[in-house]
């Protein structure tokens, strides 16, 4: 199955009010293998599968980014076995994106701290930088690895501890502390959904959520679907987004 394959199915939506940027929670893998009788790690598979097709999806109905949770700071405490089942699935689909993202005019960018990951994954990663570089505006999609939402705030205010260190005078406001983070450049998400049941965000995307609207849903996100984006969206659509005013 060719990722971001065009999805000649994808039912159209409009642009009025469509989210620039969707976050999305992929929770429920090892659930949905329990309840087959299946290893967690056949979910995590089923799931890889899923963020494909929904990834083509967004990119087809005109969405501009499309940020997903893969791999948390806090998922290390996982048994051995699943964490190296995880990474090999990055990896695997990463190498396939590779092949792709020039032709089709994928962009795609990680977020978190990518300095413990292996060296095969750092290299693969560092190759999808570099097609990124100089490709023009298109669709992205942008993937959490060993990230938390804590940790990138640390992570930036030590970047920004480090400039004070150098010299820099400049008082600290929220532009360039947005600058610091892992999704500099990047409009915050408009519309962040989380399939699985769970009503929380997890340490995710805390910076960038501060005015994101939550869709919360029972499905798995191995069933997740296409119909599940267009309900979350008009779900989206139907909310009043004041940003504090009247």
């Amino acid at each position: 199955m060719a990722l971001f394959q065009k999805n000649s199915k994808a039912e159209e939506i409009g642009p009025v009010d469509l989210p620039r940027h969707i976050a999305i929670i992929m929770d429920g893998n090892g659930r949905w293998a329990k309840k087959r009788g299946l290893p967690r790690t056949a979910g995590h598979a089923a799931g890889a599968e899923t963020f494909r097709r929904i990834a083509t999806y967004c990119k087809d109905i005109g969405v501009e980014y499309l940020t997903v949770y893969a791999f948390s700071t806090e998922n290390w405490k996982r048994p051995p076995e699943e964490v190296a089942a995880i990474m090999g699935l990055l990896e695997k689909y990463l190498g396939e994106a590779i092949e792709k993202m020039e032709r089709d005019g994928i962009r795609m960018k990680f977020f978190g701290d990518t300095s413990v990951l292996s060296d095969k994954l750092r290299a693969l990663i560092h190759e999808t930088d570099g097609i990124t570089a100089h490709l023009g505006k298109t669709f992205q999609a942008n993937v959490c690895v060993n990230y938390g939402g804590r940790d990138e705030i640390v992570r930036a205010a030590n970047a920004w501890a480090e400039r004070v260190r150098a010299g820099e005078t400049a008082p600290l406001d929220e532009g360039t502390f947005s600058s610091l983070l892992d999704s500099a450049g990047i409009p915050d998400p408009e519309l962040l959904i989380r399939p699985g049941g769970e009503k929380r965000i997890s340490n995710y995307l805390l910076w960038q959520s501060a005015y994101t609207e939550l869709v919360f849903t029972d499905r798995l996100w191995p069933d997740f679907s296409e119909k599940d984006i267009d309900a979350a969206i008009a779900e989206y659509r139907s909310r009043s987004r004041r940003f504090g005013g009247l």
